[in-house]
């Protein structure tokens, strides 16, 4: 600041000082970014989150899949006391541990989404098992010749409705998989037709041998 000796002290330090303010004030002031030159900021709408992009394929899935799955619980749920074959009694097992998850996450998109979850059995939560809107489902009569069948009768009853059972959700799945938009939803119709053919398949041979 002193190195200018052929103007007295007092301008030259004021001189220094309106030169340090216009560099401050280019700069921008308490630390911020000069924006000065640049262009305007533009005000971009935030990307739907995942659980947005959804359509009404996607719920209609989600809610008729639902009591469909919990109705395959309660018809599997029947085999431990009813049911005379190992290897029906197995497949019961494997067909209620698959589907209880799958149960579970459904829920979850409905309520991300702010639609309703059913209840029990049924879309409108009245526990009945005859939405004759669900292709395959068994309606009340159904489940009470089931639950009143013993032994290898009951054997043979469980697998001819379940095949039923897992037809009619195999169309549910192809159709969300035609018309559904929410990916993880997509996703869970492909593993359900590949898992429930493989089970089809399964229950026919079973049918077959006795």
């Amino acid at each position: 600041m002193n190195t200018n000796r052929t103007l007295p002290r007092g301008a030259a330090l004021a001189a220094t000082a309106v030169a340090a303010g216009l560099a401050l004030a280019a700069c921008g002031s308490d630390n911020t970014t000069n924006t000065a030159g640049a262009a305007p900021a533009t005000t971009t709408a935030p990307a739907p989150s995942e659980a947005d992009r959804h359509n009404q394929a996607d719920v209609t899935f989600a809610q008729g899949m639902i009591p469909h799955h919990r109705q395959a619980v309660l018809m599997s749920d029947m085999v431990a006391a009813h049911g005379t074959s190992p290897d029906v009694k197995a497949l019961a097992e494997r067909i209620k541990k698959a589907q209880a998850p799958e149960i579970e996450t459904m829920s979850g998109w409905l309520k991300a989404w702010g639609e309703k979850v059913p209840i029990g059995v049924s879309m409108d939560g009245m526990g009945h098992g005859d939405d004759s809107g669900m292709p395959g489902m068994m309606d009340d009569r159904d489940m009470d010749r089931l639950g009143n069948a013993r032994g290898n009768a009951f054997d043979t009853m469980f697998l001819t409705m379940m095949i039923e059972h897992h037809e009619g959700a195999i169309a549910m799945a192809k159709t969300e998989k035609q018309q559904g938009s929410y990916g993880p939803a997509k996703a869970l119709a492909g593993d359900i037709i590949t898992s429930q053919t493989a089970e089809i398949t399964q229950m026919r041979n079973m049918l077959k041998t006795g």
